[in-house]
């Protein structure tokens, strides 16, 4: 299977078509600002597709399971099933579409692996719309929804890999872990205001700024795709991911505005001897 997966990776002919789509879904799901949170699970705290796409699933594999198990009293069940599993699938592709043109322009292959996780799912989508279409007029649909539930895993088995495998809507923080004690990281006289740096804290990347005197950090990678912080827009109190205009409050990494799910880790910073040292909160 991860051979099978790689070479999907390595298929650049699907490059055309997935460069005028990524831009297509974010011209389409960035602005207003409410619904790309919205789609993003900013108002969650973890991303709303994985969520979305249990109710899809969960109804059509329930549909399969009365077809094939319940009997011939079940097939009313079934279809119903069906019915509400194809009504689910809307913001499913929405919210999917939305995570996907996020990270599609830095990475070929979550590019090439999206489009035929999407195209797996939109087979799968025909075929159960086709099943429903059949039982509707008294036709027996069951071998139409099982060729769909197929592609659905399919379509399941590379969305795995897009999320556990390439960090889709992962926190691209979670194993930025840094020193345990206070770090020096760069002598004071470097560091103006308002002019923010990217330093090193054990291995780990923080961004740390001074704003009318008050020293803040953050981790340096924004937590929704790894946006480097440092070079962001700052306020007195916030930064704005110069990526997706994720927005972070400095003084304790709150999430302000997403796409961003997960808020931005916070460390304590301190002037001391004319040198910066920070801490991991």
């Amino acid at each position: 299977m991860h051979r099978l997966v790689g070479a999907i990776a390595g298929l650049d002919a699907l490059d055309p078509v997935g460069e005028k789509l990524g831009k297509l879904v974010r011209d389409a799901t960035q602005k207003p600002k409410r619904l790309k949170e919205l789609l993003s699970g900013s108002w969650l705290g973890h991303p709303v597709h994985p969520l979305l796409t249990d109710v899809t699933i969960g109804t059509l594999t329930s549909a399969l399971l009365l077809d094939w198990l319940g009997g011939d009293d079940s097939r009313p069940a079934a279809r119903r099933l069906i019915g509400i599993g194809l009504l689910s699938a809307t913001p499913v592709v929405a919210s999917g579409a939305s995570d996907w043109g996020d990270a599609e322009p830095a990475d070929e292959s979550v590019r090439r692996i999206g489009i035929v996780h999407a195209t797996s799912n939109a087979i799968a989508t025909t075929l159960f719309a086709a099943s429903y279409a059949a039982r509707r007029r008294g036709q027996d649909g069951r071998l139409l929804a099982l060729a769909g539930g197929a592609a659905l895993s399919a379509g399941g088995y590379l969305g795995g890999h897009l999320a556990f495998a390439e960090g889709v809507g992962v926190d691209h923080t979670v194993f930025e872990h840094g020193p345990d004690g206070w770090t020096d990281v760069l002598a004071e006289s470097t560091l103006q205001d308002g002019k923010p740096r990217c330093v090193q804290a054990d291995g780990t990347a923080v961004m740390v700024v001074k704003r009318r005197g008050a020293l803040f950090a953050l981790s340096d990678h924004c937590s929704h795709l790894g946006g480097p912080l440092h070079e962001g827009t700052f306020t007195d109190t916030t930064v704005t991911c110069p990526l997706h205009e994720s927005v972070f409050d400095l003084r304790d990494g709150t999430l302000i505005h997403g796409p961003a799910a997960y808020p931005q880790p916070a460390w304590d910073a301190r002037a001391r001897a004319g040198r910066v040292e920070v801490r991991r909160r």
